[in-house]
């Protein structure tokens, strides 16, 4: 079954992820007053590129929050891979945990079998990112089929600076049918 590919200006899918809490997380929940939430799957712990992006992430977290964008980053991992990738992670937003394949196609990400069992022992999501506007339209996507293409920070944050920016008045774009 191939992946759908969620539509930039699409209303986000409701998918929901385990919390270390031990709840059920909307995956475009937003809390402490954000209008907008950036939603962040990584390939899990295994991936040490996946590591690297995540806490070069959160050098833009206080950015982003200033404009009203928060951060939530998940995986396909366990609870037990997510709590050994925290020795890792000097990080600070919060992390889901549990996606299904059937989740993941859903978001129309990638997924990979694992190399080998040194790998990891489940099929995990290739990179995705999903930032969902107030009308919680897919406002910007981007997915990578490999650990080796993501945005890069600067620019996204700067982009989103720009997005937000009512003067501006830019509209949700990649939208012609």
């Amino acid at each position: 079954m191939k992946p759908s590919k969620i539509e930039a200006g699409s209303l986000f899918p409701q998918i929901k992820a385990h919390s270390l809490e031990g709840e059920m997380v909307a995956l475009d929940r937003r809390t402490n007053g954000a209008d907008w939430k950036m939603v962040v799957v990584y390939r899990g712990k295994h991936c040490p590129l996946c590591t690297k992006y995540l806490n070069k992430l959160e050098a833009f977290k206080d950015e982003l929050n200033s404009i009203g964008v928060e951060i939530v980053a998940v995986s396909g991992d366990s609870e037990a891979q997510l709590k050994e990738h925290f020795e890792k992670l000097d990080v600070s937003f919060p992390f889901l945990y549990g996606l299904t394949i059937e989740q993941m196609r859903e978001l129309g990400l990638y997924v990979s079998h694992p190399r080998s069992e040194k790998e990891t022992d489940h099929p995990f999501p290739e990179p995705g990112l999903f930032v969902i506007n107030d009308k919680d339209q897919v406002q910007v996507v981007d997915i990578s089929n490999n650990p080796f293409v993501r945005p890069a920070l600067e620019q996204l944050v700067s982009g989103l600076k720009w997005i937000k920016n009512p003067e501006n008045n830019y509209p949700i774009r990649g939208t012609y049918h």
